[in-house]
């Protein structure tokens, strides 16, 4: 958190980029005090391909919320879609000493599994510790004050393509400021929506986006696994523009207006009207019925959530995360899709809100903000994240004496 309690959040998305600014009191309670938000540019499926639009469209949502804010931000904490993010587990033990377990064990330990940075081409997003473990003992929260002789952490990383991570930290660099932090995407939408009981007991979280759909597994309190599908709201949007012959900003009206995942007895008698791809204004819309539209839409939303079951599945944790979805991000608002949900998954589903904040308008209160007050939420609380915890150090007297018997304390 920024020393004048004053923090700011990017999602930088495929279709829109949306900037928080707020101020948390000293019950950590967030205000939020600026909201900016722009159709995104020079993103696709998460990942920055056009460096100048990109700019210019992150610029424009920050501007908006400095304004309202009436402050001038120097850093932010960005989210990541892209760069395809997989996770990874270990576990790391080392003998202990004598005495019980403190806060510096505990730093010493994370600091010792938590630092690996490149590896394949990758960097490390996260590295979360999901339980210790004292003499073989599992599931423990917290060790401080236990007695053993050996100390261990069961560690979950987070890492994601160096060249995604590169880029959108030039991006936000080239607008003067600096990243404080990079969030997984679909994590920041968990922290966003989710209540602490479903964090404990198990949870997936599906943000659907415009340009990828991210998910995120919740078990015991800690994230344990995420996962992304490059399949998003946009994909829906092309296809009814192909599907239909209309411009793509008519095809986005449509999905908005008339799109639903489930069919009706009612669809065949509605007519909905498409304006035609033509090279003059004067080309004649055209009728069809509604249900045609739903052929359309609820396909590509079905195999969307078919390969979410798969991706669960086939990571070992579809029985750790329970029997409850939370559906987030702009387009599980699509009517239908959580009904969809429900008989695809065969699990509970609801829509997830942003929620432990103030301060947010009625427009940005949906499902399409959740990440975005994520990341606030992560400024505040950032939940054990070891990634990049530096070396443990005591206080010490000064001089060479001092560092000498420090260093005697640590290693004997």
């Amino acid at each position: 958190m920024a020393n004048n309690g004053i923090i700011s959040a990017l999602d930088i998305g495929s279709t829109k980029i949306c900037c928080f600014i707020g101020e948390a009191d000293e019950n950590d309670v967030i205000r939020v005090t600026g909201i900016g938000h722009q159709a995104s540019q020079g993103v696709r499926a998460g990942l920055i391909v056009d460096m100048e639009s990109a700019e210019q469209s992150v610029l424009s949502a920050v501007h908006a919320a400095e304004q309202m804010a009436g402050v001038t931000i120097r850093s932010s904490i960005v989210n990541l879609t892209g760069g395809h993010p997989c996770s990874h587990s270990h576990s790391f033990e080392h003998p202990l000493r004598g005495g019980a377990i403190d806060d510096m064990d505990i730093r010493r330990l994370l600091h010792e599994c938590g630092t690996d940075t490149d590896v394949n081409e990758r960097t490390l997003i996260h590295a979360i510790p999901v339980g210790y473990v004292v003499d073989g003992a599992n599931g423990i929260r917290d060790p401080r004050g236990l007695h053993g002789s050996s100390f261990g952490v069961r560690m979950h990383k987070v890492s994601a393509k160096a060249g995604a991570v590169h880029n959108m930290a030039t991006c936000v660099s080239r607008c003067l400021l600096d990243v404080s932090d990079i969030v997984v995407g679909a994590y920041a939408a968990g922290l966003g929506c989710l209540v602490e009981d479903e964090i404990d007991l198990g949870v997936t979280v599906i943000d659907m986006g415009g340009g990828t759909t991210s998910l995120a597994v919740f078990y015991d309190g800690a994230l344990v696994h995420v996962d992304s599908i490059q399949i998003g709201g946009g994909h829906v949007t092309n296809d009814i523009a192909r599907g239909l012959s209309t411009p793509v900003p008519q095809a986005e009206r449509l999905k908005t207006l008339h799109g639903n995942c489930l069919s009706s007895h009612a669809d065949d008698r509605e007519m909905v009207t498409v304006p035609q791809v033509a090279p003059d204004e004067d080309g004649q819309p055209v009728q069809i019925p509604k249900s045609f539209l739903v052929g359309i839409v609820a396909p590509r939303i079905e195999e969307t959530i078919e390969l979410v079951r798969s991706r669960l599945e086939a990571s070992g944790l579809d029985k750790i995360a329970g029997r409850r979805v939370v559906l987030t991000g702009g387009a599980s608002q699509l009517p239908g899709v959580a009904e969809l949900a429900r008989q695809i998954l065969n699990k509970q589903v609801r829509l997830g809100k942003p929620r432990g904040l103030t301060g947010l308008a009625e427009a940005t209160s949906g499902p399409a903000f959740s990440a975005c007050a994520g990341l606030l939420s992560f400024a505040v609380d950032d939940r054990g994240d070891a990634r990049g915890l530096t070396t443990p150090q005591r206080a010490t007297a000064g001089g060479l004496f001092g560092r000498l018997g420090g260093w005697l304390r640590e290693n004997f």
